[in-house]
């Protein structure tokens, strides 16, 4: 988008008001605004509620874009807005960060055309930003994320130039506490490929359920585990024993029952398995849940399941 094409044909569009010519204009950015919506919100399904609204509101603000700006940065700018305001609304109603709403990315749905940092989706990201407050949140995303100039977040967020390099200071530190030992400046990418490692650690998980194997699958957790299967909050653990011994009192893994088939897959970067159950009397197997692995030194370190009932969006394609 450096000839301004864009732009001028938004701009001719929004004069004439022809709602086609915006709308195919807009749905370029429409992966693009998602990804910075779930860094936001940390929710699959409202970041596309997110992302829908931003094109309302960029339909009815249509005048106010004259061309200074990139067509991207503005919507950036609007997405960035709507965001805090469904925040403020959202915190009312689940108080503090406790992730409730925390949902997987599929990679399939990442924009195509641009490389996603991977440090930037994974899950330990998107975790430690809810930890911040909205404000400081968005300061970070702009600034540090997508690179924008502290005057440019200013703008946006209409604070003052002073109050962006403040919020910016304490979420970086917030950042620090929560992702110790890892790099804080994720402009420039660093997307990679699964490694070995990774990619056999998920087949011999997915291999454990279909087998019914609770030893083998046991076999693949550190001990230091840490597990949590959302939206449950009572089932976070830092040990592999208590992972287990919660499988096992769920009623999972009981051979001549329980029917499992795996799939490898990928969200926010990540290996994962998608895993279909079939029980005695259904004559399919349906998703179940998406367990989203981080595999140190070939075991499991943290394993974060996702409950995949009736969302298809989890489905690998």
């Amino acid at each position: 988008m450096t000839d301004g094409t864009d732009e001028a044909t938004f701009i001719a569009a929004a004069r004439a008001g022809d709602a086609a010519g915006f709308a195919l204009i807009t749905e370029r950015h429409r992966r693009d605004l998602q990804v910075h919506c779930y860094r936001m919100l940390a929710s699959y399904e409202d970041a596309q509620d997110m992302t829908q609204e931003t094109f309302l509101r960029a339909w009815h603000k249509r005048e106010s874009f004259k061309g200074r700006a990139s067509l991207r940065t503005w919507l950036h700018r609007i997405a960035t807005n709507a965001c805090l305001d469904f925040l403020e609304k959202r915190t009312d109603r689940t108080p503090g960060p406790d992730l409730l709403h925390l949902q997987p990315y599929p990679d399939r749905m990442l924009p195509e055309e641009s490389v996603v940092a991977r440090e930037t989706i994974e899950l330990a990201f998107i975790v430690a930003v809810q930890h911040l407050p909205p404000r400081q949140r968005a300061v970070l995303i702009l600034r540090d994320v997508l690179g924008w100039p502290a005057p440019k977040t200013a703008d946006a967020l209409d604070l003052t130039v002073a109050s962006v390099t403040s919020a910016l200071q304490r979420a970086r530190a917030t950042m620090r506490e929560r992702l110790p030992g890892r790099r804080l400046d994720w402009r420039t990418p660093a997307t990679r490929e699964l490694s070995s490692d990774e990619r056999g650690v998920v087949k011999a998980y997915i291999d454990a359920h279909e087998r019914n194997d609770l030893d083998a699958l046991a076999s693949l957790l550190r001990e230091d585990l840490r597990f949590a299967m959302l939206p449950d909050p009572g089932t976070a653990t830092t040990t592999a024993g208590d992972a287990v011994d919660g499988w096992v009192s769920g009623g999972l893994f009981r051979p001549g029952h329980d029917d499992w088939r795996g799939v490898t897959t990928t969200v926010n970067r990540m290996p994962a398995a998608a895993l279909y159950l079939r029980t005695p009397g259904d004559s399919e197997h349906r998703l179940f849940a998406v367990a989203v692995l981080h595999v140190v030194d070939g075991k499991i370190a943290e394993l974060t399941g996702f409950d995949a009932t009736g969302k298809p969006w989890l489905a690998p394609s």
